[in-house]
C-alpha cells in the first residue's frame, strides 16, 4: 500500500492551483497548460474508498492515452504529453458541466432503473420487454451533471441542460456529434479484440481559444463497461449474467456487502486478496483493451518520480 498514490502534493514552477476529484489532481500551470496525475484511489457510487489498488492510476492514464491518440483523427482531444506513467499533460480547458453517458446496451445504472420500473432516462423511451444486458436498437446518450465537491452525479435530459444554459444548444450539439463518433470508434477497437463497449462517458472542454475537445479520460474500465464478445448471445438467451471487463464487479461486491453510497451505509472492509484481485482486474481489462502485455512501472518511489518527469517536461 506504501507504493501507491493516495493524494499528492506538488509545487511546480509557475502553479497557479490544483483540482482533486475522486481520482485525478489536476495542476495549473500558468493558467496555460494542466498536469493530470492519475492517483491509484478506487471510487465506486461517487464514494472514494478508504484503501488505493495498486497500478490503478497508470492503467487508466495509459489506457485514456493511447485511446485518445487512436480516436484523435475523429475528436480533438487536449493531450500534449505523457512525460510519466501516471501522467497527461495538456492545453488548459474549461470543463463542460456535463458528461455525455452513452450506452449501447441495458446496462448497469440504465438496468437498475429499467428493473425499477421506469421506461424513460434523461429524456429517453428505452423500449419494452427488454432484458437486463439487452442492445439497444440504436445506443441512446443519457446525460448526468458534473457534480461538485463530492454531491452524486445526477441524470439529466438534453432538454433541460440546454434550457437552464447548462450548455449552449450550438455547443451540445457538437458534444452529441463528438460521442457518438468516440462511441462508434469505441465500438470498433473493442470489436478488434474480442470486446463489447456496453456504455461509457466522455467529458469535454474548452480551450482558450474557443476549440471543444475532448479531455479526462476514455474508455477506460472506470469509465467504460465492457463485455466479452464471445458467448454473450447464449448467455442472454439462458438469462446468464454475462462476463466483463469494468468496474461493475467492484460495484456489484459492494451492493453483496450492504453499500450503495447511501447514507449511514458503512463501506465493507477490503482485505489485501480483495485488493490484489481488483488491481489484476484492471490489468486483465488493459491487456485486453490494448492487447498489450501491462509492464509494472517502478513504484519505490512514485512520487518522486512523478516528479522528476513532470520537471523534466515542464523544463523543456
Amino acid at each position: 500500500m506504501s507504493n501507491t498514490i493516495n493524494n499528492t502534493a506538488f509545487h511546480f514552477p509557475k502553479q497557479k492551483s490544483v483540482y482533486k476529484g475522486k481520482v485525478r489532481e489536476v495542476y495549473n500551470i500558468d493558467d496555460k497548460i494542466l498536469v493530470m496525475i492519475a492517483s491509484d484511489r478506487l471510487s465506486a457510487f461517487d464514494v472514494i474508498m478508504p484503501k488505493q489498488i495498486p497500478f490503478k492510476g497508470q492503467i487508466l492514464n495509459q489506457i485514456a492515452s493511447k485511446m485518445m491518440e487512436a480516436t484523435k483523427d475523429i475528436v480533438p482531444n487536449w493531450i500534449i504529453a505523457v512525460p510519466d506513467p501516471n501522467v497527461a499533460i495538456g492545453h488548459l480547458c474549461t470543463p463542460f458541466k456535463v458528461e455525455m453517458v452513452i450506452r449501447g446496451y441495458l446496462s448497469g445504472h440504465a438496468a437498475r432503473e429499467y428493473k425499477a420500473g421506469k421506461r424513460i432516462i434523461c429524456g429517453v423511451t428505452m423500449p419494452e420487454a427488454m432484458k437486463e444486458n439487452d442492445k439497444f436498437p440504436q445506443p441512446i446518450i443519457t446525460p448526468s451533471t458534473k457534480a461538485d465537491g463530492g454531491q452524486h452525479d445526477e441524470d439529466i435530459s438534453r432538454e433541460d441542460i440546454i434550457a437552464n444554459g447548462i450548455v449552449s444548444k450550438e455547443d451540445y450539439e457538437v458534444l452529441e456529434i463528438y460521442t457518438k463518433a468516440l462511441f462508434q470508434k469505441g465500438t470498433e477497437i473493442a470489436s478488434e479484440r474480442g470486446l463489447i463497449l456496453v456504455d461509457t462517458k466522455y467529458e469535454f472542454g474548452k480551450t482558450t481559444d474557443g476549440k471543444i475537445v475532448l479531455i479526462d479520460e476514455i474508455h477506460t474500465p472506470d469509465s467504460s463497461r465492457y463485455f466479452y464478445a464471445d458467448g454473450y448471445e447464449e448467455r442472454q438467451r439462458k438469462g446468464e449474467a454475462q462476463k466483463q471487463l469494468s468496474k461493475e464487479f467492484v460495484r456489484q461486491w459492494l451492493i453483496a456487502n450492504g453499500f450503495q453510497g447511501l447514507k449511514g451505509q458503512t463501506i465493507p472492509e477490503m482485505n489485501e486478496e480483495k485488493i490484489n484481485e481488483i488491481s489484476e482486474r484492471y490489468i486483465e481489462l488493459y491487456e485486453k483493451i490494448t492487447g498489450e502485455t501491462f509492464v509494472k512501472s517502478d513504484s519505490t518511489n512514485i512520487l518522486n518520480r512523478i516528479e522528476k518527469n513532470v520537471l523534466n517536461f515542464l523544463n523543456k
